[in-house]
């Protein structure tokens, strides 16, 4: 009787944790998304007026000419990651002829986000973008190699390998965690525990999903964070392009006192923005 009440309570509570951990992660994802967009806004919209004008205008600073050309290599790595993702994903849609369950198994790894989600999740803390596709994981088990493609590929070829997938497998919620290993799902403890050792079970995995949350809290803040100040930087930009295009001399050697101050908040804006859409989170 003790054993069965041990086990019920526990397992509720392990509920419980799951269900919290649930909205945690879904404001978790919302986050990685709004920032992945707020940096694709950047590094379409805004390189391309800031772009435009520094063409337009005479004589400008070298200064200026040396902030626009950097925050242009940071827009196109940006862009080649996105890219080098794409043709990992690509690749990795056929593995599952390929290699039969594995690929298959590995493809769900992937299939837990979403294309959309995927590609946030890696541009936000650089999955995928050194790593190895899962085709090329030849004898790998199908967990190993769906979390070394998260984590960015094998530790050898220079990714983080399955430690790192695992923690990014918090972001997948239950599904994610079946694939990486903690059996909350489809396991068996809710329907069939017997016993107190499933007890046991339903407090250690509660210990380990409240420790998640924990962490996807933290690095919800710091992506909200991430996000804010991009926004900020790439209004500030659009901003003084405005004031700059309106009433402002094609030439740098005819600018006002007022009108170079303007121009050296934009430079500091592209500066800033250069360095926002190259951050990478530790998760």
């Amino acid at each position: 009787m003790f054993n069965i009440s041990a086990r019920r309570d526990a397992i509720d509570r392990l509920r419980k944790s799951i269900e919290r951990h649930e909205v945690v992660r879904e404001q978790a994802m919302a986050a990685v998304v709004d920032l992945h967009e707020r940096r694709q806004y950047a590094v379409t919209e805004v390189i391309h007026r800031v772009e435009l004008y520094v063409n337009a205008l005479a004589n400008s600073p070298r200064e200026f000419d040396r902030t626009v050309i950097e925050f242009r290599v940071h827009a196109d790595d940006f862009e080649e990651t996105i890219h080098r993702i794409e043709a990992s994903a690509a690749r990795t849609t056929g593995v599952g002829s390929a290699t039969g369950a594995a690929g298959a198994a590995a493809g769900v790894g992937i299939a837990a986000f979403g294309p959309s989600a995927a590609m946030a999740i890696a541009t936000t803390f650089g999955t995928a973008s050194t790593g190895t596709a899962i085709s090329a994981l030849s004898g790998a088990a199908a967990t190993n190699a769906a979390l070394a493609w998260l984590g960015g590929g094998a530790i050898a070829a220079g990714g983080g390998g399955m430690v790192m997938g695992s923690k990014i497998l918090m972001l997948a919620g239950p599904v994610g965690w079946g694939i990486g290993g903690a059996a909350l799902v489809g396991s068996g403890i809710y329907l069939y525990a017997r016993n107190k050792s499933h007890a046991r079970k339903a407090t250690e995995e509660r210990i380990e999903v409240e420790a998640q949350m924990r962490s996807l809290e933290t690095t919800s803040r710091e992506i909200g964070e991430l996000s804010r100040r991009t926004a900020e930087h790439s209004e500030g930009c659009m901003e003084q392009l405005d004031l700059l295009g309106s009433d402002t001399p094609g030439d740098y050697r005819e600018f006002t006192e007022e009108q170079k101050e303007r121009l050296a908040a934009l430079i500091n804006h592209i500066r800033s923005l250069s360095q926002l859409i190259r951050t990478e989170v530790s998760l």
